[in-house]
């Protein structure tokens, strides 16, 4: 006897008529399935008119004029950052600094807290689950001031090991950053518990919450974060704006990242004074409209509510193991449904994962397929690359119906 379907906890054709895009037929009688969330994610209608409104009526440089549009861009610039900092629980908005995206974040840290607190034969602690952003900066770092770069591994389940952790813990390291949910594996990783350990033996803790903050609560107080990071175009909002997080403390301590316009109190021809936080780290005309949208992404997931996506997204991820182990020849990868977000990356035996995602392609359905910026991950498990689908507050079962009715077609064409 067939088992019941599951029922999406959001009303998902209403939320559907937010994004434009997702009206869109990609090839004549072939309508969109957006299953390629965890790449970028699409906008709502709510972004897209609040950046039109701002470059429509209130376009101006900020901090710098005193006429009517550039005090009132000024106020939609910082009015985002109070936003933003209300949504992670941030002690104060001077806390968040804008950047293009989670990358830049990390390589801010990297570049200044790093090169003016770490010495040589220091350890940093990382994860053999991190996207390459959290991995690349850190080895440029220890290459430059011959640091020692350890991983928590990962086991087959896609779990991290925590005892390899407090091994590692013993070599007294001085950073420890990790995912709080890794782009390929889904595997959302007990970060108030790492966290709480890293601190106990005196290191700092850098977070990368770029598929964590857009899809459950995140509390930077909560966890204890000493910085956080994420971007917007992860969480409805748009591309080349991203978020860092820092304890005020650290924050006020580090040199200042680039050079430039906005970044000084006070300039002559052979010196400076930097800027308070978050300024000195917010060289040069930011992406003005961009932290404006960021904004509004925020105030529409609220309005959703972060517990309902999240709640959301465990029925399909749910639903989707069900139906995709199914499948014969199909692995998936990762943890259990209950320790993983809205991610399931797998391969179909003998079919590569470019061919499973074009012949997807060609039923509306997008999908990611590669190693997802994550090669040492798929080294680990052994594989060349993985086909990804990946789901978010406007997916729904019906997608993933579509999902695995498209697989079995690949199957079908090759024969399987």
């Amino acid at each position: 006897m067939e088992s019941l379907k599951p029922t999406d906890v959001l009303d998902i054709e209403r939320i559907k008529t937010d994004f434009p895009i997702l009206a869109r037929e990609v090839r004549p009688g072939v309508k969109l399935v957006y299953l390629d969330s965890t790449a970028t994610t699409q906008k709502p209608v709510q972004v897209i008119t609040s950046m039109d409104e701002y470059y429509r009526r209130t376009n101006a440089n900020i901090h710098r004029g005193i006429h009517v549009l550039a005090e009132e861009a000024t106020a939609l610039y910082e009015e985002a950052r109070i936003t933003v900092a209300k949504f992670i629980n941030a002690p104060t908005a001077r806390q968040i600094i804008f950047t293009r995206n989670t990358t830049e974040s990390i390589n801010l840290v990297s570049r200044t807290w790093g090169r003016a607190n770490l010495n040589p034969g220091d350890v940093i602690i990382l994860t053999e689950m991190e996207h390459h952003s959290n991995l690349v900066p850190w080895q440029i770092l220890a290459a430059e001031k011959n640091l020692q770069l350890e991983f928590i591994s990962v086991d087959p389940q896609g779990y991290l090991d925590l005892d390899v952790y407090r091994s590692l813990l013993d070599l007294n390291p001085r950073l420890v950053a990790f995912t709080q949910m890794s782009n390929v594996l889904g595997t959302i990783n007990p970060a108030m518990e790492i966290t709480q350990m890293a601190h106990d033996s005196g290191a700092i803790v850098l977070i990368d919450g770029a598929q964590s903050v857009p899809h459950f609560p995140v509390d930077v107080q909560t966890l204890d974060a000493d910085f956080l990071v994420f971007s917007g175009h992860k969480m409805c909002g748009p591309t080349g704006v991203g978020v860092l997080y820092g304890r005020k403390d650290l924050l006020e301590e580090m040199p200042p990242f680039l050079g430039g316009g906005d970044m000084i109190k006070r300039v002559q021809l052979r010196s400076y004074i930097p800027s308070s936080i978050p300024y000195k780290f917010e060289a040069g005309t930011p992406a003005i409209a961009e932290a404006i949208g960021l904004g509004a992404a925020v105030d529409y997931l609220q309005q959703i509510g972060l517990d309902a996506i999240a709640a959301q997204e465990q029925v399909l991820v749910d639903y989707a193991l069900e139906r995709l182990t199914e499948i014969p020849g199909v692995t998936v990868y990762g943890p259990e449904a209950k320790d993983r977000g809205g991610v399931t990356a797998f391969n179909l035996d003998g079919v590569h994962a470019h061919d499973v995602a074009q012949i997807l392609d060609g039923d509306g359905i997008a999908v990611r397929a590669g190693h997802h910026c994550a090669m040492p991950l798929h080294d680990k498990f052994n594989i060349p690359a993985s086909t990804r689908a990946s789901y978010y507050l406007y997916n729904s079962i019906e997608d993933l119906d579509k999902l695995v009715d498209s697989i079995y077609m690949v199957k079908r064409i090759f024969r399987l």
